[in-house]
């Protein structure tokens, strides 16, 4: 189980990448061209977020099936000064829920925005700031 979920959780960053990438295009695009804000950005919207919130979901169960994890939970006075137990039992997963949350954040608040220039403003902002740290404590083993 743990393997599968550890190959499922490395692979799917890829695809919620891309989708990042996209939506921010998108959003930045539409907010210096003031463009409307329509269907396809609505669904753009909602794939990211998904997207997010299920590898947030497979996160979750791997953090508590992962050797790893376990290992650092139970020593944490020893592998808190050990950098890959400190990283995964504890940056990766905090780090990961606040751009979770950021990403929630913005996009609660962009569905409210009256106008289209507010909305794609937000999104870019919020999904920025949530893939910054996305990329910044995503592993590169």
């Amino acid at each position: 189980m743990y393997s599968i979920l550890l190959i499922l959780h490395s692979s799917l960053r890829w695809l919620i990448l891309v989708s990042f990438i996209y939506a921010l295009v998108r959003a930045y695009y539409g907010w210096i061209a003031q463009q409307k804000f329509n269907k396809l950005d609505s669904k753009v919207l909602l794939i990211t977020s998904s997207l997010a919130h299920l590898q947030l979901v497979i996160g979750i169960g791997l953090y508590f099936i992962s050797p790893v994890v376990k290992y650092f939970l139970h020593n944490f006075k020893t592998a808190v000064h050990l950098e890959k137990f400190r990283f995964l039992g504890m940056e990766h997963a905090l780090m990961m829920l606040t751009a979770i949350t950021l990403i929630t954040i913005g996009s609660v608040i962009a569905k409210r925005k009256a106008t289209d220039t507010g909305k794609f403003r937000t999104i870019a902002i919020w999904y920025s700031l949530g893939i910054i740290l996305i990329v910044a404590v995503m592993p590169n083993w």
